[in-house]
């Protein structure tokens, strides 16, 4: 794995954490391309579709100021690599994150999240 590249993916998921915490979805946006999707759940419901459902639900939650994000590990295969993010206090929430990414047109998105949200 190039520095550049974990770098580049790196900043990529700093995005996401940083629009958490914020509480704005429009700060997570320039991390994930515009056709990506989320996948995962919440209790026994199915939290599913186009990525602007985060972006909605980040908005409705509101700032995660205490927030503790680490990426645990990143797997770079050429222009996919997959990222495993544990997150700590999301407005009293505990996840692990899986994302998937692709390196398009020279820039690192993220095409996919699928969640676990820890009882």
């Amino acid at each position: 794995m190039s520095s550049n590249d974990k770098e580049m993916i790196e900043k990529t998921i700093q995005y996401y954490i940083d629009g958490a915490i914020s509480g704005k979805g429009d700060d997570m946006k320039p991390g994930f391309h515009k056709d990506a999707t989320i996948f995962g759940y919440i209790g026994e419901d199915l939290f599913e579709g186009p990525i602007q459902n985060l972006f909605d639900w980040n908005d409705e939650n509101g700032p995660a100021t205490e927030m503790k994000a680490n990426i645990a590990s990143i797997d770079l295969t050429g222009t996919v690599a997959t990222v495993r993010l544990e997150i700590d206090n999301w407005t009293g929430h505990k996840f692990t994150d899986l994302f998937t990414l692709l390196k398009v047109d020279g820039t690192w998105k993220i095409m996919n999240k699928v969640f676990h949200l820890h009882a």
